[in-house]
């Protein structure tokens, strides 16, 4: 399951929206809540999050702070650090680093994500571009 997560999480750093894709089921449930395009349904549904998020972020390091595992989930508290080259937020990044907390919720089926819920510490990315 943590493999399936960092290929995903490598293949978003790399702008590769295929890749990041190719990991979930055709029905994944994704939701980054409070984010524009950030709910919906389907590998197809979630590919407009990722494009919206790769022209705007670039992931460069995280790093897992709590994991928590279960047969088919995994609880994720990371600290992600990027590079604002667009907008976060609604704020205007000027190609800024940014550090910030996220809380990741991973279920998994039939060996692909199934579900990704994500809260993303918006204080902290509000404070570091505002």
């Amino acid at each position: 399951m943590r493999a399936l997560i960092d290929h995903h999480i490598e293949a978003e750093g790399r702008g590769d929206i295929d890749a990041a894709l190719a990991v979930y089921t055709d029905d994944v449930d994704h939701d980054v809540v409070g984010f524009p395009n950030g709910q919906s349904r389907g590998r197809e549904g979630a590919r407009a999050f990722y494009e919206y998020l790769t022209s705007n972020f670039l992931a460069q390091t995280w790093t897992v702070r709590h994991q928590y595992v279960a047969d088919d989930a995994i609880v994720l508290e990371q600290e992600m650090t990027g590079t604002v080259v667009g907008s976060m937020l609604g704020l205007a990044g000027h190609g800024r680093r940014i550090t910030f907390r996220m809380l990741h919720v991973f279920a998994f089926r039939d060996g692909l994500i199934s579900r990704e819920n994500v809260w993303v510490d918006t204080v902290a990315v509000r404070d570091q571009l505002g």
